[in-house]
């Protein structure tokens, strides 16, 4: 009765692979890379971002939901003054919140070596919260560059060192950036 049951999910995962959609089938490889998962909240998660963009030399591209947290918004701000360039997509509500918190990323945007760009004012959110840096590493997951995103909220961040992972998704981001009809924050 085993044998018949192996063979028989066998057969399933046969005809699933056969007629299975193309797309499904065609994606570009796998990755293989060194991978750092952590989930939050737990002591040091709020760190992980400020210190992988600590990293940066050359470049950083981030699609951000929420930026608020501090420790993130001087972490780019320390980067753009060592001289990386910074591109920063944002969705519309970032710029509808008020306080403090949003005139420090107005402050940011405002840098030399920060540009921004916000998505129009749409149905759709931009919920991605990830980032590139130098063409090498990767982070995205669920959490937002928030301070109760990575200090209170069951969230995960993956970080990817992976000029691969990376070049996906600048390439995504460089899509997102060039909409007509998005808006800059600084005029």
């Amino acid at each position: 009765m085993a044998r018949a049951l192996k063979y028989l999910l066998l057969a399933g995962a046969l005809v699933f692979a056969i007629e299975a959609p193309r797309p499904f089938l065609e994606q570009q490889s796998p990755i293989a890379a060194p991978v750092r998962v952590a989930y939050g909240p737990e002591p040091g998660f709020e760190s992980l971002d400020p210190n992988l963009i600590a990293r940066a030399r050359r470049t950083i591209d981030m699609t951000a939901y929420v930026l608020s947290d501090e420790r993130v918004i001087e972490a780019l701000s320390a980067a753009a003054s060592r001289g990386a360039k910074i591109r920063i997509y944002f969705d519309p509500e970032q710029f509808r919140r008020i306080g403090r918190m949003n005139d420090n990323v107005i402050a940011l945007v405002n840098q030399p070596n920060v540009r921004a760009r916000i998505k129009a004012e749409q149905n759709d959110l931009m919920h991605l919260k990830a980032y590139a840096i130098d063409g090498r590493w990767l982070r995205t997951g669920s959490a937002n560059f928030s301070w109760s995103g990575e200090r209170r909220q069951d969230n995960d961040i993956v970080i990817i060192d992976s000029p691969q992972a990376a070049g996906a998704f600048t390439r995504r981001f460089e899509t997102l950036w060039a909409r007509r009809d998005n808006t800059d924050p600084t005029r």
